[in-house]
């Protein structure tokens, strides 16, 4: 359910981290990570690299990265030491979470959707390239409202996302409020049922949009969902506040990988 290990993610932001793909028998992608360590990610099931051969690799990178606890289980404990970071979690949530907004501790969600609704005649489409234009309007209105010049945020990655659509495995929708575009999701299905939310855009000035979008996707998607993945929150504390907000099942570790200090 990790949402980092897919080919379009690691495409969309291989200038963020820098990424570079390091042939051979055992091949890895090599970057950087928001916090600035240079990682590896390994490209070969880590039960059949010898251990020496990893050991050999660790010792030209700052970590293995991301890894799950499913990986770390398979290593030697006393070779190697993996952590895992509360800032690089992802955010799992259960589907029912969206679809109804049920309890107290997700009220509020309710009562924004329900506001969004009551104020603004909506239409919701699937978004494809007939209707790119108007998400790319969305874009930069959102850009706009939150300060940000060209290429800061996901700008670049979102962008390329919208021309690359069908290709990338992207589905999602766009919404129009009184006949203006006023946000999108794009999320991709990773295993069967579970949905990473890649981008969410929502124009401020629409109270209640983001609530709105989120419930739409989970009962709208062709595919059934059973899971968002809201991706980590890098430590950021407005994403950290928002995201525990929509009362999350399980904050999914991902771990760096080191070698242990001799």
């Amino acid at each position: 359910m990790l949402s980092d290990l897919v080919f379009s993610n690691l495409y969309l932001f291989r200038a963020a981290h820098d990424y570079r793909l390091v042939e051979g028998d055992w091949p890895l992608i090599a970057g950087h990570t928001y916090d600035g360590s240079h990682h590896a990610i390994p490209l070969f099931d880590l039960a059949l690299i010898p251990t020496s051969v990893l050991a050999q690799i660790l010792a030209q990178h700052d970590c293995l990265y991301p890894l799950s606890k499913q990986q770390v289980a398979q290593l030697d404990p006393r070779v190697f030491e993996a952590v895992a970071a509360r800032d690089d979690a992802d955010y799992l949530y259960a589907a029912e979470n969206f679809r109804h907004y049920r309890g107290t501790k997700l009220l509020k969600k309710r009562n924004l959707m329900k506001q969004f609704l009551a104020t603004h005649a909506v239409l919701s489409v699937p978004l494809d390239a007939s209707v790119g234009d108007d998400a790319r309007t969305v874009l930069a209105g959102w850009m706009l409202e939150k300060g940000k010049g060209p290429g800061e945020a996901d700008e670049q990655p979102c962008l390329e996302a919208l021309a690359h659509l069908e290709g990338f495995g992207l589905q999602g929708f766009l919404h129009y409020a009184d006949d203006a575009p006023a946000g999108f999701v794009l999320a991709q299905e990773i295993s069967s049922g579970v949905f990473v939310m890649r981008f969410a855009k929502g124009l401020a000035r629409y109270k209640g949009i983001a609530q709105y979008m989120f419930h739409h996707f989970v009962t709208a998607s062709a595919r059934p969902v059973q899971w968002l993945n809201f991706e980590q929150d890098m430590g950021l504390a407005n994403f950290r506040k928002t995201k525990l907000s929509y009362q999350p099942a399980a904050l999914l570790d991902k771990y760096r990988l080191r070698l242990h200090a001799i």
